[in-house]
């Protein structure tokens, strides 16, 4: 796998697939096209929708890019608990002027439309969050040619990855932004999680896998120390998200290095699931008392959230975001991917071992 992902991208700087829009063509493109990974996200769109953008990255760059995709969730969660948030927010819909959304507007996010899309015209690279595929599926994924990665957050879920016959696993660290990736969304874990460099450490002791890592990543001095710590590729992608090239909306852009906002929270307030963001009104208020039951929270603050952002109100927004906000660079797309890995490569130049006598 490290020489086929070598294969896909020169250098071992992943765009991290951002659900909701930051992930959109142009920015996976110019990624790859300065030498990254792009990536699509796939979550929360249409089957069509996804293969729309496939196509549209197909026209922007001939490079290798990947999708991801959300697996299925259990029906887990406690109508009642739900019934109860959906009353709390009842003063959020008043105030935005729009309406609470259903709950049960599905499960699947269109997860078996998309992979037949992706089984019939395949793309270089599939991965999966949330859970891991059927090795059924991976097994038909490595017979289309595409390299499959399933996202792990502990060493469990990397050798459940690596018994499915997955290829590579993604390391999300506690540090990232945007939703954990867990298998299992565990309502007595208190949103604890295990930092990346550990991770990392532990999930190679475990399996003998190829590893993307990810969380907090900002500059190419972190790439370096995750590289050094057995991965084989870093996964970025608050680093990406102020990209002009982002789909991001602008209020999350600036937010990232706006000082009112200083710090980050794991929070199932705008999801039902842990999520990584910057600690604003609504996650104060609402995240003590959201319960875990995604993605019924998901749909119910979907339109919330869309119209706290057409109000320009980023109070009311799920803004996203890892640890390393704060060290986020506007820059173009292809930029930051020259720029990281000019850090990757002093950063390495300094770790190397120096000549000379005692």
């Amino acid at each position: 796998m490290s020489s086929a992902l070598t294969d896909l991208c020169p250098y071992p700087i992943v765009q991290a697939p951002m659900a909701g829009g930051a992930s959109c063509p142009r920015l996976a493109a110019a990624v790859s096209d300065a030498g990254g990974l792009g990536f699509l996200a796939a979550g929360y769109k249409t089957a069509d929708g996804m293969y729309q953008e496939i196509k549209q990255v197909r026209g922007l760059t001939p490079r290798a890019f990947g999708v991801n995709l959300f697996m299925p969730q259990p029906g887990q969660a406690d109508p009642a608990a739900v019934d109860v948030y959906r009353d709390q927010l009842a003063g959020e819909a008043n105030w935005y002027d729009t309406p609470l959304g259903d709950p049960d507007a599905g499960r699947d996010d269109g997860y078996e439309a998309k992979l037949a899309i992706l089984l019939d015209d395949p793309v270089p690279l599939v991965s999966f969050t949330f859970g891991c595929p059927a090795p059924e599926t991976l097994a038909a994924f490595r017979r289309a040619g595409t390299l499959t990665v399933v996202t792990v957050t502990s060493p469990d879920e990397a050798l459940a990855a690596r018994a499915a016959g997955a290829d590579a696993v993604c390391v999300q660290g506690v540090e990232a932004g945007g939703h954990q990736g867990t298998h299992r969304d565990d309502p007595e874990s208190g949103g604890s999680g295990t930092g990346l460099l550990s991770l990392v450490a532990l999930v190679k002791e475990a399996v003998d896998l190829p590893v993307v890592a990810a969380g907090g990543l900002m500059r190419g001095g972190q790439i370096a120390a995750v590289l050094a710590a057995g991965a084989d590729a870093a996964q970025l992608g608050t680093a990406f998200l102020v990209c002009p090239e982002s789909g991001a909306n602008d209020l999350h852009k600036r937010a990232m290095t706006d000082p009112l906002f200083t710090r980050t929270e794991l929070t199932r307030a705008f999801s039902g699931r842990p999520a990584r963001g910057l600690v604003n009104r609504f996650m104060h208020e609402h995240g003590p008392y959201a319960p875990a039951a995604y993605p019924e929270v998901h749909h119910l603050t979907s339109g919330l959230r869309k119209a706290a952002a057409k109000a320009g109100d980023p109070q009311g927004m799920a803004l996203w975001a890892g640890q390393g906000h704060r060290l986020a660079r506007d820059l173009p797309a292809g930029r930051l991917v020259e720029v990281l890995k000019a850090e990757l490569d002093a950063a390495a130049a300094s770790l190397a071992p120096r000549g000379g006598t005692a």
